[in-house]
C-alpha cells in the first residue's frame, strides 16, 4: 500500500526551484549582497572600528573647530585618512566606528525581536489552527486584542517608564510583544488547510500523537510562508528600533544606533550633511534590501499570500 507524503518531503524539488528562481532575479542578488555586507559589518564591528583606529565613544577634539560651533575640520564632514567617514560635530567621535557599532545594535535588536515574533507567532498559529475549538477561540481573541493596541504609543510609554534596565533587552522584548499576531494569523490559516490533508490523516491513523504531527507534518508545511514572512518582518523591526531611538526612548547615548544618530544629525543637516546622510543611507539600504528579498521569497514560497 502506498503512502502519501507531505509536499515538503517530496525531495528537495520545491526548494531547489525556489533557489533557482531567486538566482534569476537581479534584485535578489543585489539585496543578498547588501544584507550580507551589513550583517558582516555588525558581527565584525569591534574589529572594523579597531582597524579604523577609533572606538565609538572616543572623542577627537582636534577634528572639530571650536570657533565654528564644533563643525568638523575638512571636507565632507571631516573625511580623512584618520576618519574614513568623517566625525560627529561637537564631539569629534569617529563616524565610521559609530556606524558599524550602530549596525550591530540595530540588527541585534531587529533579529532578536524577529526571533521572538516568529517563535511565538508560529507556535500560537499552529496550536490555534490544529486544535481548533476553545484553543482557537482563545488564541484568536488574544491576537485580536494585541493587534488592537496602538503599538507604537504603548512602546513609547513602556520605554519611557522603564529606567535602569538593559535598553537593548527591553527594546527586544517590547517590540517582540506586539509583533507576533501577524505571523500567527498566517500560520493559523496555513495550518487549517493542512490538518486534513491525506498525509496528516495517515499519520493520525498510524498512532502519531499531536506533538509528532505538529512537528513532523504541519510545521514543514508552513515553513515556506514562515521563512518568507520572516524576511519581511525584519525591515519593520529595524525601522521600529530606529523610530524609537529617534524619538529618544530607545537606545541611549553613548551606545550608538542608527536611529539615534539620525536624530542627533538633524540639527546639523544644513552645515554637515554627511553626518545625516551616512546613517540614513545605511538604514535605507538595509530596509530596502530586506524588503526586496522578502517580497521575492513570498512570491516563490507563498504565491497565494502574495496575491492577497
Amino acid at each position: 500500500m502506498s503512502t502519501i507524503s507531505p509536499p515538503s518531503r517530496a525531495g528537495s524539488g520545491p526548494w531547489r526551484l525556489a533557489r533557482a528562481e531567486l538566482r534569476r532575479r537581479p534584485s535578489v542578488k543585489v539585496s543578498l549582497v547588501v544584507v550580507t555586507l551589513f550583517a558582516v559589518m555588525a558581527v565584525a564591528a569591534p574589529l572594523l572600528s579597531a582597524l579604523g583606529g577609533w572606538g565609538p565613544e572616543e572623542f577627537d577634539k582636534s577634528a572639530v573647530d571650536p570657533y565654528l560651533g564644533g563643525l568638523p575640520i575638512g571636507p565632507l564632514g571631516g573625511v580623512s585618512a584618520e576618519h574614513w567617514l568623517g566625525v560627529e560635530p561637537v564631539t569629534g567621535r569617529d563616524l565610521f566606528a559609530r556606524v558599524v557599532h550602530g549596525a550591530q545594535v540595530s540588527l541585534l535588536i531587529a533579529f532578536a525581536a524577529t526571533a521572538i515574533v516568529v517563535a511565538a507567532g508560529t507556535a500560537a498559529g499552529i496550536a490555534a489552527g490544529y486544535f481548533g475549538g476553545r484553543t482557537d477561540s482563545a488564541l484568536s481573541r488574544l491576537m485580536d486584542l494585541t493587534m488592537s493596541f496602538p503599538s507604537l504609543i504603548f512602546m513609547i510609554a513602556m520605554m519611557s517608564v522603564a529606567r535602569d534596565v538593559n535598553r537593548i533587552v527591553l527594546m527586544t522584548l517590547v517590540i517582540g510583544l506586539f509583533g507576533w499576531p501577524g505571523i500567527a494569523r498566517v500560520v493559523r490559516g496555513q495550518t487549517l488547510s493542512l490538518k486534513h490533508r491525506e498525509y496528516v490523516d495517515a499519520a493520525r491513523v498510524g498512532g502519531s500523537g499531536p506533538w509528532r504531527i505538529l512537528t513532523r507534518e504541519i510545521l514543514p508545511g508552513v515553513a515556506g510562508p514562515v521563512i518568507a514572512y520572516t524576511t519581511l518582518i525584519v525591515p519593520g523591526m529595524i525601522a521600529t528600533e530606529a523610530a524609537l531611538s529617534y524619538l529618544g526612548v530607545g537606545v541611549r547615548p553613548p551606545t550608538p544606533s542608527w536611529g539615534q544618530m539620525i536624530a542627533e544629525s538633524v540639527a546639523f543637516y544644513d552645515t554637515d550633511p554627511t553626518y545625516f546622510v551616512v546613517p540614513s543611507l545605511c538604514l535605507f539600504l538595509t530596509v530596502l534590501s530586506f524588503t526586496l528579498l522578502g517580497d521575492a521569497l513570498r512570491d516563490i514560497l507563498d504565491p497565494r499570500g502574495s496575491r492577497t
